[in-house]
Parts: C-alpha cells; sequence; structure tokens
C-alpha cells in the first residue's frame, strides 16, 4: 500500500485500522511496523505511533547517487550473463512499459518499472546486492512516482529502458552499465525538477506577501 502510493508519506498507520482493513489480528500489523521500519518505509516515534516515512530531498540525492554507482555494476554483471529467456523477460515488461506510456499510465508504468529493475538485480546473481538495492529503491518510490507524473517524463523514460535493453542483449558489458548508470542520473534530474516546480509557487506566494 505504501508503494503503491495509496499511503503517503506522513500518513499515521493505526493498528485497529490496517487490522480491519487486512483482516488479520493487530500482532502481524505490530509485526509489520517493524519490517517496514527496518526497510526505511516507516519510523516510529515514543508515544506518538507509526508514520509512513517521508525521505529528505537531501537523503534521497544520496540514495540515486548509490543507486547510479550499484545499477552501472548490474548493467555490467547482466549483460555478461544474460540468458535468451532473461531477454524475453525484459522485452516482455519492456513492452508493457511502452504501452502504460502510450496511455498516460504512470501508476502502472511506476509498477513495471520497480519490476524491470528488480529483474535486472535479480539476473546479476550477488544476493547481498540485491538486498541492499531493494531496501533503496523502496525508500524511493514515492519520489520516483512523483518524477513519472511529470509531463513527458514517460516518454524519456522508455527511451532510456529501451537503450538499457539493447546495450545489455549487445553484450557489452561496458554500455550496459553506462547506460544503467545515465538512466538513474537522469532520474535524480527529473527528481530535483520536480521538486524546485513544487516549491515555485510557495516562493512565488511568498514574494507577492512581502511586495
Amino acid at each position: 500500500m505504501i508503494l503503491a502510493g495509496e499511503l503517503a508519506p506522513g500518513t499515521k498507520l493505526t493498528e485497529a485500522w490496517l487490522s480491519e482493513k487486512l483482516g488479520v489480528s493487530r500482532g502481524p500489523v505490530r509485526e509489520a511496523f517493524r519490517m517496514l521500519e527496518e526497510a526505511g518505509l516507516v519510523r516510529q516515534e515514543k508515544n506518538r505511533g507509526a508514520f509512513v516515512r517521508d525521505i529528505p530531498l537531501e537523503e534521497a540525492i544520496e540514495i540515486f547517487d548509490l543507486r547510479a554507482v550499484m545499477d552501472e555494476l548490474v548493467g555490467r554483471k547482466v549483460a555478461a550473463v544474460l540468458t535468451a529467456e532473461q531477454a524475453r523477460r525484459l522485452k516482455s515488461l519492456l513492452d508493457q512499459m511502452e504501452q502504460a506510456a502510450r496511455v498516460d499510465d504512470a501508476d502502472a508504468y511506476h509498477l513495471l518499472n520497480l519490476q524491470f529493475h528488480d529483474q535486472l538485480v535479480e539476473f546479476a546473481g550477488n544476493r547481498k546486492l540485491s538486498a541492499i538495492y531493494r531496501k533503496l529503491v523502496k525508500e524511493l518510490a514515492l519520489f520516483r512516482r512523483r518524477n513519472l507524473a511529470q509531463r513527458q517524463a514517460l516518454s524519456h523514460s522508455v527511451a532510456e529502458h529501451r537503450q538499457i535493453v539493447k546495450a545489455i542483449q549487445s553484450g557489452d558489458a561496458e554500455a550496459a552499465g553506462g547506460a544503467m548508470y545515465a538512466h538513474v542520473i537522469a532520474s535524480k534530474e527529473r527528481m530535483l525538477q520536480a521538486e524546485s516546480d513544487r516549491q515555485r509557487p510557495a516562493r512565488a506566494r511568498t514574494g507577492s506577501r512581502r511586495g
């Protein structure tokens, strides 16, 4: 629910509401809070309860930079070991992403985007890398949804993913790593632009009041 955007950053999570909604007792909900806190998606405050975590912009930038380096490694590894069946799975996801982009379905695209990158990490075959990478991706999920909501962001993202698949299928590790790195950096720039666009109206209102 958090990754799908149903629970926005800052939302207070109550055991009673979630246990009723999910049809479980409060025990599993408390355990879920603990696991989600470890995953970086929830924060628990003494005497206040559990809340969906809101990642500060500075932390998001750090995660993007770290992800770029990790994605470069993933691209290099996958280009060297990709099987025909794995290539078909990537192509299928890319086709679905292109369809979602054509109809401007940012929600569907976001989930397919997560699946695409998760598949690549799985294909790389490094379990420690997978665990760290998936935690970072989950923490960035809400930022990435905002990025994809920007006009033309979907088409740019599709083109970048198409280049990634092309480079990996060519078996060129350097090109594949470079395409992956460039994609994450471009995502970071879209995020920074989205944040700037959101703050511009607030700055304008402040300036008009001062005037």
